[in-house]
């Protein structure tokens, strides 16, 4: 006697990997379905209470809106479910009959216990679960599993590592009509009352007419359409380095990605390959070059032309490391019961931070970074490195810890193995001990602006200051001053440090925490500690305070 095999139900939980192409989960969760949910659950209480921005949550909504415009083309709908996952999940697998749950793994300590919970109650309601790899290049556990149970601490063991391991898989295909089959999704007339997605004044926001709006837009199809022009631009990416500051290339670009990585709107693993065939294809001197990045499991020998971490190939595998190393770490984002994290004796100083968060330092390289920062959510990476040194080592000696809040409450692409490693790094708190140079903020940042046109786009009030003094506005005379409508300590403030004798106390500082914290666990090598003794600081003119 034939018995009718029972119909399988599926949800699909959006996370971070907010996208139809390459999502491995969803696709495993769609064959032989014959119904199929997507949703994304969203706490309305921790969008209020929580340290993310508006910028953030205007991006956020805008991908979920995009994703639900991408699933009413295959007859289907995103149901954004209010609440709080432990919750919200087990009413609704009984309202929908489900059999099958997937979502993509998540590799950061906090969302790895959630998972493990909520796969536990999944087994108790006997609810199968499918889960895939598709927000990192590698399957970071493997990685940790060959260095003896633990994550490298160093870029350079981790590209070891790599040489031993499969390459990253490819991309899988997008999800469309055809590849669902008879799969359906259930939608009721009210679905938007009840599912639909919400607007930034639901969630409790004023939506202000900002540029960000405008720059930064959401989702996986702006998300794609952004890599193409990425692409494009074979010659850049070919001899992709050390980047030249530029006050054009201050300012975000049209082909910028990192946002849509870090909401999964782009597949990383898409990207990787799509720079294969790139750097397989590009001829830079009348022959091609093959120019992948990482070892193949052979060790055969690559041409290569920027090698890693500063060509783009080496910008992805620098997210997978920090990945990595947070894995198992969930104090990764502190500096107190972190294992790899040096214990500075940092100052604390609300009102300096304060100052520092909202570009009132005085220093107008520095505030202007941080005037967009704020306005736009996000900045240069050599931008990133200036604020941070500024704030932590270079000048302020305020905590890396507080920084990164700052950051991840301002800035699209900051996740919290991303944002906290390379905070970590700013600092040198840990993955880099070389804190012989610090970034002057009037030196380098004439450097990068010469005449001081990225500032006055940021700061207005100093639109009028002669380029000699842009960078130095309190060494204009007062005559000039007057001129220009900007009285430095009035107008504009009087800078909050006098760097050249900050930078040398701190560097001192730095000397005296790595010698004496005999405790601190990272840049070990055969067991010892690495010290750093030349010490040297790029500064600019003195400043009388």
């Amino acid at each position: 006697m034939d018995f009718e095999q029972p119909s399988k139900h599926t949800v699909h939980w959006f996370r971070k990997g907010l996208r139809l192409h390459d999502n491995p989960s969803l696709r495993d969760g769609l064959i032989g379905a014959k119904t199929f949910r997507c949703i994304f659950i969203l706490d309305p209480w921790f969008a209020g209470a929580s340290n993310v921005g508006i910028n953030k949550w205007r991006f956020l909504l805008q991908c979920l809106e995009d994703l639900d415009n991408s699933l009413k083309e295959l007859n289907s709908r995103l149901f954004v479910i209010r609440g709080q996952p432990a919750e919200a999940l087990p009413k609704l697998f009984k309202m929908w009959r489900t059999t099958n749950f997937t979502f993509e793994e998540d590799p950061e300590p906090y969302g790895r216990v959630r998972d493990e919970n909520i796969t536990a109650m999944c087994r108790e309601m006997d609810i199968s679960v499918i889960t895939r790899v598709s927000h990192t290049l590698y399957k970071l556990d493997k990685i940790i599993n060959m260095n003896g149970g633990k994550a490298p601490l160093t870029y350079h063991l981790f590209q070891k590592l790599l040489e031993y391991i499969d390459p990253p898989d490819e991309a899988v295909p997008k999800v469309d009509k055809d590849f669902l089959a008879d799969a359906i999704t259930p939608v009721d007339f009210d679905h938007d009352d009840k599912f639909g997605v919400p607007t930034l004044e639901e969630l409790g926001f004023e939506d202000p007419d900002t540029k960000a709006r405008y720059i930064w837009k959401g989702g996986e199809t702006e998300a794609l359409i952004r890599l193409q022009r990425h692409l494009e631009r074979k010659a850049y990416i070919a001899s992709y380095g050390k980047p030249n500051m530029t006050p054009q290339s201050l300012l975000a670009s049209r082909t910028g990605l990192t946002p849509y990585l870090r909401f999964g709107c782009l597949s990383t693993r898409l990207f990787f390959s799509e720079l294969n065939n790139l750097y397989r294809k590009v001829t830079t001197d009348g022959s091609l070059s093959t120019m992948r990045l990482v070892p193949s499991p052979d060790l055969s020998p690559r041409i290569r032309k920027a090698r890693p971490p500063l060509s783009l190939h080496g910008q992805l595998l620098w997210r997978d490391f920090f990945y990595c190393a947070s894995t198992n770490n969930p104090n990764f984002d502190k500096m107190i019961d972190n294992p790899i994290c040096v214990q500075i004796p940092w100052n604390s100083n609300i009102q300096a931070l304060s100052k520092w968060a909202n570009g009132q330092t005085g220093y107008p390289w520095i505030d202007a970074i941080m005037i967009q920062l704020r306005k736009e959510g996000w900045i240069h990476c050599i931008a990133r490195h200036a604020v941070a040194c500024f704030l932590t080592r270079g000048d302020m000696w305020l905590s890396w810890e507080e920084g990164m809040k700052v950051f991840e409450e301002l800035l699209l692409d900051a996740d919290w193995s991303v944002n906290a490693g390379s905070w970590m790094w700013y600092s040198c708190s840990s993955f880099f001990q070389e804190f012989i140079h610090c970034y002057c903020p009037v030196r380098f940042g004439r450097k990068a602006d010469p005449n001081g046109d990225y500032i006055r786009r940021y700061i207005p009030v100093l639109k009028n200051i002669p380029n000699r003094y842009i960078h130095e506005p309190w060494l204009a005379p007062q005559s000039v001053q007057i001129a220009a409508n900007c009285v430095i300590g009035n107008d504009y403030p009087l800078p909050i440090v006098n760097h050249v004798v900050a930078s040398k106390i701190n560097l001192e500082r730095m000397k005296l925490a790595y010698q004496q914290l005999s405790n601190c666990q990272p840049r070990l090598e055969n067991g010892k500690l690495i010290l750093i003794t030349n010490t040297t600081s790029y500064c600019g003119k003195g400043l009388q305070q």
